[in-house]
């Protein structure tokens, strides 16, 4: 189960001067045991013997259809059981054909697509102290005019929001984070870390967005799996372990585990996690950043791709590039307008 739009939590009450250090290699590449080694094998053929993976060898396709890190993600949510994962990874694919994702993200129109960040977790443009990006998702933010327009949105239409928004972060800043010098390296990013504010959470705010927030909770369990690492909820109500009681049963143990909740206190655990110069200083660190902001890169992403590009992007060899239909060759660099 993961999904930077889910909650939970690792205990019922806030942590004191708690050190979050997560594991964000086991059951990665370049630190997969014998064990896991064979059963990635085993995946790929079997997946290739289902027509559902082209190897790279393949004549007629100069790089596999799917890359490891993708692959590694539905092998790690089915605990490295190849037979299960096939069956998530092959309803994904029915499910990204049925929704024909790919020409839905390369045509989808940029402004709508930076009208829809406002509704759900946002990057801050930084990374945590493993090189993994930094989302924070302040709730409190969806003002009833916001939840207005929002909910003037048709139902599909929506759901195709937030397909478009997984795909920016599957194809586009995890690649990148994955390009950038990091504590992890040379093991790829494949995951995010995400601050949940509850500031000026309201419990009848909260049970106006529960569809909201389910929605898109199951289908990032269903189709992007293992895209989170570390959840941190902070500035939590005194209603929260009502909605901990609401939540707790959706989840399971694993997922308990990759949350915190820290209360009102949290810069300092936050501080273990995350550099404070890469932290917003609303939560204790430094950076001049909020929920409403655009990304605010750091250097090193700076000098890899100059400014934070608008709408549709994926990233690939190391270039920006700005995806189009499957039938259509891509466009790299001068045609992404920059934010």
């Amino acid at each position: 189960m993961s999904s930077f739009f889910s909650f939970s939590s690792s205990a019922d009450q806030p942590a004191k001067g708690e050190t979050i250090t997560p594991d964000v290699t086991s059951g990665h590449l370049t630190h997969l045991t014998d064990d896991q080694q064979a059963a990635f094998a085993t995946f790929k053929t079997v997946l290739a013997k289902a027509q559902l993976y082209t190897p790279p060898s393949d004549p007629h396709r100069p790089r596999p259809s799917h890359d490891d890190p993708t692959l590694l993600r539905f092998l790690r949510a089915r605990r490295f059981d190849p037979q299960k994962a096939m069956k998530q990874f092959a309803d994904s694919e029915a499910w990204r054909a049925k929704n024909n994702v790919e020409t839905l993200y390369a045509t989808f129109p940029v402004d709508e697509f930076e009208t829809a960040r406002r509704y759900y977790p946002r990057w801050t443009g930084r990374r945590d102290k493993n090189g993994l990006p930094l989302y924070v998702y302040r709730i409190g933010s969806l003002t009833s005019s916001l939840q207005k327009e929002l909910n003037a949105v048709p139902p599909e239409r929506r759901y195709q929001r937030i397909i478009a928004l997984y795909e920016t972060m599957t194809g586009f800043v995890l690649p990148l984070c994955s390009h950038l010098p990091r504590r992890i390296e040379p093991t790829p990013v494949t995951s995010v870390t995400t601050i949940i504010d509850f500031t000026d959470v309201s419990l009848p705010l909260l049970w106006s967005l529960r569809s909201h927030l389910q929605e898109a909770s199951t289908l990032a369990t269903a189709n992007y799996p293992e895209t989170l690492s570390t959840i941190v909820v902070v500035n939590t109500p005194s209603f929260f372990p009502t909605v901990w009681g609401w939540v707790k049963p959706w989840f399971d143990e694993g997922t308990r585990r990759k949350v915190h909740i820290l209360g009102k206190d949290a810069g300092p655990a936050l501080c273990t996690l995350i550099d404070p110069k890469d932290l917003p200083k609303t939560y204790g660190g430094e950076l001049d950043w909020k929920f409403e902001d655009e990304p605010s890169l750091d250097d090193a992403t700076k000098e890899l791709i100059g400014e934070m590009p608008k709408g549709p992007v994926v990233f690939e060899d190391g270039e920006v590039v700005r995806p189009s239909p499957p039938s259509e060759p891509p466009t790299v660099n001068g045609d992404v307008p920059p934010s």
